[in-house]
Formats: structure tokens, sequence, C-alpha cells
């Protein structure tokens, strides 16, 4: 697979154009919301930022561990959809495990994805959260899964299937 690396104006436009012409939103619903803008992303890994507003703090004033997760999901999660091609496979985040080891209270938590490895349909990324200063916040290991549109189809039909017979059942 030849390496995809978006550029400065996909990045800004938060969405980019696969070699089959499908436009792909690198920010929507949560991800957006959280206020995640994108520094660079490729097939070798990701680099995200996200603004520490009341909206990312928990009660007591430091950033909430579950939106600093979502950050690294974020930038893991594109950085594998950069490896494969979306006219055939979609990829999907399956496990993560994360440390935390510090938190924030103001600026930004950087979110960075490297590509550890890969086995089959897996990939395992190595996800660091840091904040201005360049401490780790957070650090762990994001795991995604490679699936083929032609599967999805395959089991939605086999849901539609089960959802007819219990109607007709009913």
């Amino acid at each position: 697979m030849t390496p995809v690396q978006l550029t400065e104006e996909e990045i800004a436009n938060h969405s980019y154009t696969t070699p089959d012409g499908t436009i792909v939103p690198m920010l929507k619903g949560f991800s957006q919301e959280l206020g995640i803008q994108f520094v660079s992303a490729s097939s070798e890994g990701a680099e995200a930022r996200m603004p520490i507003t009341d909206k990312i703090r928990q009660p007591f004033g430091f950033v909430h561990g579950g939106a600093t997760l979502a950050l690294l999901e974020t930038v893991g999660s594109q950085a594998a959809a950069c490896t494969i091609d979306l006219s055939v496979e979609r990829v999907f985040g399956i496990r993560m495990d994360v440390r935390h080891r510090k938190s924030g209270k103001e600026g930004w938590v950087h979110g960075v994805a490297r590509l550890s490895h890969e086995k089959g349909p897996h990939q395992y990324w190595e996800v660091t959260a840091y904040d201005d200063e360049g401490d780790v916040m957070s650090e762990g290991i994001f795991e995604t899964k490679r699936v083929t549109l032609a599967y999805l189809a395959e089991k939605e039909a086999r849901r539609q299937a089960e959802k007819a017979a219990e109607s007709a059942g009913e």
C-alpha cells in the first residue's frame, strides 16, 4: 500500500479525498464537539490537539480522562483510516489500553498516534497525550481492525433477515 500523507489544505478543511474520489470527513459529531483539530495525518500516524475548556473538564477543573481517551481514539482512528482503501473496507477501534499519568487545567491536550505493528487485519497504534509543556498526560496502545464492506453488507443482510423472521413470527 502506498502511504497516504494529507495536505495542509485537507487538514485545514477537516476532510480528504481518497483515490476513488470519496470525500472523508476527519471530524464529525463527538470529535468536532470536543474541539479537536488535526495537525497532521498519514498512514504512519496522526497528530491532533484539543483545547482545554469547560466542555472537557471534570467537576474539579481538571481534564476529564474520557476526553483524553476520545482524543487518542480520534488520532488513532484517523491514522488507521489513512492505511485502508475506503472503497472496499472500513476500520474500527476495538481496544484501548491507556494509563493516565497527569492531568491538565488549561491550554491544549495534544494527541499523537504512531503505528507500532500490524498482525492480520489488526493494527496496533502507540498513542500519547501530552500538554503544552511536552509532559506526558496519558499513553498506551489503541487497537484497530480492518473490516471489508462485503462483510459489513453480509452482516446487515443477516440482521434484516432475522428481524423480518421475528416480525413474521409475531
